[in-house]
């Protein structure tokens, strides 16, 4: 039975030296993996122990019936799509069930694993686009683990993984089998600079538990254990010291270092006596304990695997040393034929060669079969200290067994071929194995291989120009777009750079940071671009002129988007380019269902749904997607679902999870639209729930639809919170304007005019500029009875104006709502009857399309404007309130009836609490929790402050708590 991780000999050692220093770790990791789903991150410098602490919990482990695979990043290895995991993945043949008791999606995984292909489903019949192809990928290897559990996925040294492999255990950590687990090691200090380890940033989703390892150097008390199981007695303090003084605890070299220890200390033992073995240190045949003390101090500063292995390898026979150091020039795992063929042995030679420097613990068997280094660090010391001749002739032999394969191993090759200085083949090579690499989707092998020729000078221009744009292309599909960015930049800054390549990099380069970094900048890079696309690639051109409809920024007026549209247009209808094509309609669709332009309906339905391209049929997603959030925002609430929902449907096509998160959000506005208040919290729960990694819930116009919400709960503070996350003045975009407008309400709430007029100038002239009259988020009425608060009618009837001609050739019932509200605000003052007539109308055209909340407010104006009826209509408003939840707007009608005389009464009387808490106390203890004084507490519930205090004390006595906890314990 396994026991549990303590001391140092509680558990078995993997690779005959005790395992010390690392029981709080063990126990962490054994913790979390007990727990499934789990990802645990282990981070530690080379040779600190990642591989060990891991080998060590799979001992545990398995003991206890869990399956674990193990998969290995590499910095030099042939181009095989997702290889780490794939590598893993090839061990799970003895637990496989019968065919049928699989998961048909695990079917794509068979031609990527050739030797199970038999035991798995058919892989797909048709055809899969490359971006969709990934993510069915994730989605088979998840329901392998499925198949396998309970089982732990181990992939190591990933700061080495390809970009391809990052996105599949970036997205599996996000969605893990219910019994499954992943464990991942990586050096920090290797990972590309600002790249987080998994090639963007993650965050364990609900549910998935685990935990992140840091690994640091042995203490000398770890060491004094480690080194007396392998040396006994003659393991003093003086040792002890000398070894932690030079090895500065870092556990390779410090094994290291005890492994030729003992093997001078065993050689001394075997020559004495006439050759009887006695224990070490036992007696006259023994070392003198003084000695190897010395002999550590002997070892060399710096501390370093050179002097050691160097010895060991001194110790091999001439043929086992040629084995080693075949295996240091090939620089990966090989097996014994090729080890033989570099070294120059025949098989029975090198069998026997290789036998002694596995013994010699120089080599060791890394997996059935083949044979290598047990680090990296290993195998440069042996590389480092061989002879520059015999480098040589064993890049040489390397090369001519390698070319002779019957699938010559391309990236292996140009190594070689670089390591011998011969740059113009390495080229040839290069290339060659990059092209490969991109043929099988490893494009982090051909980027690699790509960027180191675009390093060599003197470059052809043609050449220059064909490697920078595969690099740049590649670049795109990166997970972590500042990494993008920088690559483009470097490339754009290569001299010598055609055309050609330059404008479609630069192209490239400003759609990344206008479209996934938010970057206003890359608009500029976009423009700079269209001269060189237009010369030498129309048909990207069309896609770059077609953007700036797309751009939501004040860089560009609408009277400019509208020429780049045509520009756009024109070029397309030349060309015979079906996705340029399509991506021009779809940028058109959708800025022409920004505008609330009557044709919406008809362009949507010329979009093209089928085709070959996925392209194409991304084009007509993103098209549904945003006409989707347009409907919504000119009061077309009864299309938004369908457009939403035909979008959603290509999405899950295409596996486009991005775009879906978009998408699903505008599900979640029109609850809020249509009065289904009460869910609304835990329906965004639940929406964050699927996508951890959206930013929408904060910001945007669901961060602007909690602030409404909050604003008419009478959570001014929370309201606050959320629209400043939301409206930022001088980057704004067209979803900011209901923010901006619901700021502005929270300082009119407090008679401060100026300070609302302040936040309305700059989104004013943006609706202006971007003709963005038809967007129904309360922005021109707030400012209309902003303006005339301020004195100013004459802006309020130019506002007025300027709104009713923006949407008069508009398809937008909430813009005209929201005009007749501006009329009623200009008229109530000289016309009070037609004014109220004004507000009936706006109270209609929101029933009409069916947003409650609005009609409510509509309605009190109108029962303000003229006191005739204003009861019956106030009460109505209040039901619906009442109804939401919208507490602040409630009260305030309730302040109104109350100014009129009226008190509304419960037939039943004055209901008693006892302990619970009132609706009232309940408004009041929620204000609290967000920190409000008794004077906004006031403000916000229409009561006198003495009033509240009185709520304020019956809340506190009634929780059992303090003013100050109750707030500390509210999350924001």
């Amino acid at each position: 039975m396994a026991r549990g991780p303590g001391t140092a000999r509680e558990l078995p050692s993997t690779q005959g030296l005790v395992f010390a220093g690392r029981g709080r770790e063990l126990r962490a990791l054994l913790g979390a993996l007990g727990l499934r789903p789990a990802v645990v991150l282990v981070e530690g410098e080379a040779g600190i122990g990642k591989s060990r602490l891991v080998a060590e919990a799979a001992l545990v482990l398995r003991a206890q019936g869990v399956r674990v695979i193990l998969g290995g990043c590499h910095p030099l290895r042939e181009p095989l799509p997702y290889g780490p995991v794939i590598d893993a993945l090839r061990a799970v043949g003895p637990w496989l069930p019968p065919v049928d008791r699989i998961s048909r999606s695990v079917g794509v995984l068979a031609p990527l694993l050739p030797d199970l292909a038999d035991r798995l489903p058919a892989p797909p019949a048709e055809e899969v686009a490359p971006g969709a192809l990934r993510h069915r990928i994730t989605q088979g290897v998840r329901d392998l683990l499925i198949v396998i559990s309970p089982a732990v996925l181990v992939v190591e040294d990933l700061h080495w993984a390809d970009d391809a492999t990052l996105e599949l255990l970036l997205l599996l950590s996000k969605d893990l089998a219910p019994d499954a687990a992943l464990v991942l090691t990586y050096r920090g200090e290797e990972l590309p600079e600002r790249r987080p380890v998994l090639g963007a940033a993650y965050r364990r989703p609900p549910g998935t538990r685990g935990t992140e390892l840091s690994l640091g150097p042995l203490v000398e008390e770890d060491l004094r254990k480690m080194a007396h199981a392998v040396l006994g007695d003659q393991a003093t303090a003086d040792l002890t010291r000398t070894l932690h003084a030079r090895s500065g605890g870092l556990p390779l070299v410090i094994e290291e270092d005890l492994i030729t220890l003992a093997g001078r200390a065993s050689r001394s033992v075997h020559g004495s006596v006439h050759g009887s073995v006695r224990g070490l240190g036992s007696g006259p045949g023994g070392v003198e304990r003084r000695s190897l003390a010395r002999q550590a101090g002997d070892l060399g500063v710096p501390r370093s695997l050179r002097e050691s292995m160097t010895e060991r390898i001194g110790r091999l026979a001439p043929a086992a040393a040629a084995v080693a150091n075949a295996a240091a020039v090939l620089a990966v795992d090989a097996g014994e034929d090729l080890l033989g063929a570099v070294a120059g042995l025949d098989e029975d030679a090198c069998g026997l060669a290789l036998t002694e420097a596995l013994a010699g613990a120089v080599l060791r068997e890394t997996s059935p079969g083949r044979y290598g280094f047990a680090h990296v660090l290993a195998r440069q010391a042996v590389y480092d200290t061989m002879p520059g001749p015999l480098r040589t002739r064993g890049h040489r032999r390397a090369l001519e067994v390698l070319r002779a394969q019957p699938a010559p191993p391309l990236v292996q090759i140009a190594h070689h071929t670089r390591a011998l200085g011969d740059t113009e083949d390495w080229l040839r090579q290069a290339e060659a194995a990059a092209d490969q690499a991109t043929a099988v989707g490893d494009l982090g092998t051909a980027a690699l291989l790509l960027g180191e020729i675009l390093e060599v000078p003197r470059l052809p221009a043609g050449k220059l120009g064909q490697v920078a744009l595969a690099v740049a292309r590649i670049a795109r599909l990166s997970a972590e777009p500042a990494d993008t960015v920088a690559t483009l930049r470097r490339i754009l800054a290569t001299p010598g750079l055609p055309g050609a390549a330059r404008g479609e990099i630069r192209y490239r380069l400003g759609a990344v940071l206008a479209n996934q970094l938010g970057d206003a900048c890359g608009w500029a890079e976009i423009e700079a671009a269209v001269p060189d696309l237009q010369q030498y690639q129309p048909s990207l051109a069309v896609r770059a002129m077609s953007a700036f409809a797309t751009c939501g920024s004040a860089r560009y007026s609408a009277a400019e988007q509208r020429v780049w549209l045509q520009r756009a247009r024109d070029v397309a209808a030349q060309g015979d380019d079906e996705s340029a094509r399509a991506v021009v309609h779809s940028n058109y669709t959708s800025v022409m269902a920004v505008w609330g332009d009557p044709a919406v309906p008809e362009l949507l339905a010329r979009l093209v749904r089928e085709s070959a391209d996925p392209d194409v049929v991304r084009a007509a997603a993103i098209a549904l997607s945003n006409a989707a959030e347009a409907a919504v925002c000119v009061g077309l609430d009864e299309r938004s679902v369908p457009f939403a929902d035909e979008s959603l449907a290509i999405s899950a096509r295409l596996h486009q999870s991005s775009l879906a998160a978009y998408t699903e959000s505008y599900r979640l506005l029109l609850d809020w639209a249509c009065g289904r208040w009460h869910d609304f919290d835990t329906d965004l729960a639940a929406y964050h729930a699927r996508y951890p990694e959206s930013p929408l819930t904060g910001t945007g116009l669901l961060g602007t639809v909690r602030g409404l919400i909050a604003a008419a709960r009478g959570r001014a503070a929370r309201a606050a919170e959320h629209f400043d996350r939301c409206f930022t003045p001088g980057a704004l975009d067209v979803t900011a304007l209901g923010a901006a407008a619901g700021l502005a309400r929270l300082h009119l709430a407090r008679d401060d005019a100026d300070t609302a007029w302040q936040i309305l100038t700059e989104p004013l002239e943006f609706v202006g500029l971007k003709d963005a009259w038809p967007y129904a988020w309360d922005l021109l009425p707030t400012a209309v009875e902003t303006a005339q608060l301020r004195g100013d009618r004459t802006t309020a009837e130019r506002l007025t104006e300027q709104h009713a001609a923006g949407i008069r050739a508009c398809e937008a019932p909430g813009a005209v709502a929201e005009q007749y509200l501006c009329r009623g605000l200009l008229l109530r003052e000289d016309d009070p009857g037609a004014a109220r007539g004004e507000f009936e109308r706006a109270r209609a055209q929101w029933l009409a399309i069916g947003r409650p909340h609005h009609a409510a407010l509509a309605a009190e104006r109108a029962a303000l404007t003229e006191p005739d009826g204003a009861t019956e209509q106030l009460a109505q408003a209040i039901a619906v309130f009442d109804g939401l939840g919208a507490t602040r707007d409630a009260d305030r009608c309730h302040r109104h009836l109350r100014e009129r005389g009226r008190r509304p009464t419960s037939p039943r009387g004055r209901a008693g609490y006892g302990a619970e808490l009132s609706p009232r106390e309940r408004q009041v203890a929620d204000l609290l929790a967000e920190g409000a004084s008794n004077r906004d507490m006031a403000a916000a519930l229409f009561l006198s402050p003495r009033t509240v205090e009185h709520h304020v004390a019956n809340v506190l006595r009634k929780l059992g708590t303090s003013r100050a906890d109750l707030a500390a314990s509210s999350e924001p």
